[in-house]
């Protein structure tokens, strides 16, 4: 763990140094340097799993796909969803954006006693060693992400937007990033005011949304893979997550029109088990939405868009009960 957080230390360094700060300095922002150096470690982080992706992942896409690729425009757009994502183009505008009111409502907490818990510290000796508190804090966020994602199935105006997620027919690899902005928000300021407020350091934050990041893109892989009886109740597989993106069984319970669903899980299974939401049936179905595919009241189909920005617009429309 040591060795490869030096690894990357030295990377970000060398990366930092080399194009970011002198692009930093050319366009009049040298009052951000030091945030331009934090921005390079999520860079740095993106290039790399975008790396992985077309390496590791793609072949296997290749090797053993669910179903032909047929609309490669819509794959086309889930590309620019994770190059905004992992190349830090959407933190950039989240900091610009939202980061003084983080700053406010972080502080304010810490003024009142809290993000003094450290998990880490619970147990000295054990708890305390690097990799032991990486994997204490990676399952207490993903219980949090498990929550997050029943929330966004369980609120209309909260599906209205994460239902562009689902909207997807083409499901490959590129497609975990495919989020309404605003979602994304909601999703980002949960999970950092839980990390800040039971001691995630930066560097294990940074480590955690990757790892977490890279098992995502594969589930959402077109491949046809399962862990088996066993592993698929250890860790999330593409077959057990298509099942969540499958029409009519993955967002949808007690019939079309009651959100609800299985299989919300991002990284473990566990909190599907205990919660009584998981569905291990071994079957690849098609992805989507019913309202997709079957007219509803108007007697017409749901439109999601085809473009980003169409994609973007309607999800806000959908929010507003439209």
């Amino acid at each position: 763990m040591e060795w490869l957080t030096d690894q990357f230390a030295a990377l970000q360094q060398w990366l930092f140094e080399a194009a970011v700060q002198p692009l930093v300095y050319a366009v009049g922002l040298g009052g951000l340097v030091e945030d331009a150096f934090d921005a390079t470690g999520w860079l740095l982080v993106g290039l790399i799993q975008i790396g992985i992706l077309i390496a590791l992942i793609g072949p296997l896409q290749r090797w053993r796909p669910v179903e032909a690729v047929t609309d490669r425009h819509a794959i086309r757009v889930d590309v620019l969803y994770t190059l905004v994502h992992r190349l830090g183009l959407f933190r950039l505008g989240m900091f610009f954006l939202l980061q003084p009111l983080f700053d406010d409502v972080l502080g304010m907490l810490r003024i009142d006693g809290w993000g003094a818990l450290h998990l880490d510290d619970l147990w000295p000796g054990v708890t305390d060693i690097p990799w032991v508190a990486f994997v204490i804090y990676l399952v207490v966020l993903d219980f949090v992400e498990y929550l997050i994602h029943r929330g966004q199935h369980r609120f209309n105006w909260w599906w209205g937007l994460h239902s562009l997620h689902h909207s997807q027919r083409q499901m490959t690899m590129w497609s975990d990033n495919r989020n309404h902005l605003l979602d994304d928000v909601i999703h980002d300021v949960i999970i950092v005011v839980v990390a800040q407020l039971i001691g995630v350091a930066p560097g294990q934050f940074i480590a955690i949304v990757a790892f977490t990041q890279l098992s995502e893109s594969l589930q959402h892989a077109n491949l046809r893979l399962s862990f088996g009886a066993i592993g698929e109740r250890l860790w999330i597989s593409p077959r057990f997550h298509r099942v969540h993106h499958s029409i009519g069984i993955g967002h949808e319970s007690n019939g079309p029109t009651t959100l609800g669903g299985h299989n919300f899980g991002v990284l473990l299974p566990w909190w599907d088990m205990l919660f009584r939401t998981g569905d291990f049936t071994h079957r690849y179905e098609p992805t989507g939405i019913r309202d997709q595919v079957e007219p509803g009241a108007s007697g017409r189909v749901r439109e999601y868009g085809r473009g980003f920005w169409a994609q973007q617009w309607l999800g806000l429309r959908r929010m507003a009960g439209r």
